[in-house]
């Protein structure tokens, strides 16, 4: 799965966005580079809302679209248009918002739009309905070069499932609810729920979604699990245990720094422990005791492999959060070495991190990032 180009004609501050992400390319790491302002974030939550939430948690999705403005007088409205490389072929998805008076004069549907009937047009405009946002406006979407309605389903169904959007938890998600983001600006607040409880449950119900803006102790846990299985699985099978679960301590490690730190799983594995050799005397760690750049790796590294994400599309938003700059160079050999089949796409300010890469592989939005002075 891959994801060749991105076309947004107008959504708040994105303008006439038109992006290219070469399949070819090696690594498979495009850095998403613009000052603040740019709308990196904005353009990251819009292409996992459309390709994952539209058909995992289509509420998230009414969530992005209040804040979208269509024109008045356009019966037919572009909002989106992708490339993806899928099954070794190319395949084109268009969003487009539509109002009753299209409905009426290209689908000559004149009784009020009734979704559940929706299937008996589908096929004269190849389209598949997904919600009405507005008393006046409905999405649509619609997959060129795949004329069968049941394949292009397929397609779309298969494409949510391959495309992850993760980020600081300091992020504002514009896929949250309206109250939720409100809460931010209030010092009293009479909600039932904070921002960071609604912040949660998208998590929850969002299987492509997670935060790394600290360590993610049920990821890394799961992960030991799935490693231990593994190996009893191979025990079963050829008669020795594999080496899943060693491999994994010592990335991990590795992680850390070789020689200097450790994880360890709880025997009852109900949490984990950190040790360092200090001379000849092994001493237990703290969570003070791991610098946050340490926490966030740990995080990303057993959130990739806990969920198995590969062949995937990677949208990742400030990804250098609390890196050192060796790091935010060093995290594009990392992520090729965690999986290099996925495709990462990197919202980022950091001109060491795009330095990691070849300037073909660097996309940029308005205002482009500004080289640091020698």
């Amino acid at each position: 799965m891959h994801l060749l180009r991105v076309q947004i004609p107008e959504y708040r501050g994105l303008k006439n966005i038109d992006l290219t992400f070469e399949k070819d390319f090696k690594p498979r790491i495009f850095p998403l580079g613009s000052q603040n302002g740019g709308g990196k974030s904005t353009l990251l939550q819009l292409i996992f809302a459309l390709l994952h939430c539209s058909w995992v948690k289509i509420a998230y999705l009414e969530n992005m679209l209040k804040e979208l403005r269509v024109p008045y007088e356009a019966y037919q409205h572009p909002l989106a248009t992708f490339d993806i490389w899928y099954n070794d072929q190319t395949f084109q998805i268009e969003f487009l918002v539509c109002n009753d008076d299209y409905l009426k004069k290209e689908l000559n549907i004149k009784d009020k739009f009734d979704p559940e009937k929706f299937p008996d047009y589908e096929k004269k405009e190849n389209l598949f309905y997904i919600t009405r946002f507005s008393s006046r406006d409905m999405l649509f979407s619609r997959v060129n070069n795949m004329t069968n309605m049941e394949e292009s389903g397929i397609f779309l169904e298969d494409l949510a499932k391959k495309v992850f959007l993760t980020a600081p938890s300091t992020q504002v998600y514009l896929f949250l609810p309206q109250e939720a983001r409100k809460i931010l600006f209030k010092k009293d607040s009479s909600a039932k729920q904070s921002y960071y409880e609604y912040l949660n449950q998208a998590k929850a119900e969002l299987p492509g979604f997670f935060t790394y803006d600290f360590i993610a102790i049920d990821a890394i846990i799961d992960f030991f699990k799935m490693a231990r299985d593994s190996d009893f699985a191979e025990m079963i099978k050829a008669g020795e245990y594999g080496n899943s679960y060693k491999t994994l301590s010592n990335d991990l490690n590795t992680i850390l720094g070789v020689g200097t730190k450790r994880i360890k799983l709880e025997p009852d594995l109900s949490g984990v422990t950190f040790e360092m050799e200090q001379g000849k005397e092994t001493i237990n760690l703290y969570p003070e005791d791991l610098s946050h750049g340490e926490l966030s790796k740990l995080s990303i590294y057993a959130w990739l492999k806990s969920r198995q994400i590969v062949d995937a599309i990677v949208l990742f938003d400030e990804i250098e959060t609390a890196f050192h700059p060796d790091w935010e160079y060093q995290i594009v050999s990392d992520l090729q070495r965690w999986e290099p089949n996925n495709q990462y796409i990197l919202a980022t300010h950091s001109y060491e991190l795009c330095q990691a890469l070849t300037p073909a592989h660097v996309k940029e939005l308005e205002p482009k990032l500004l080289k640091p002075a020698n």
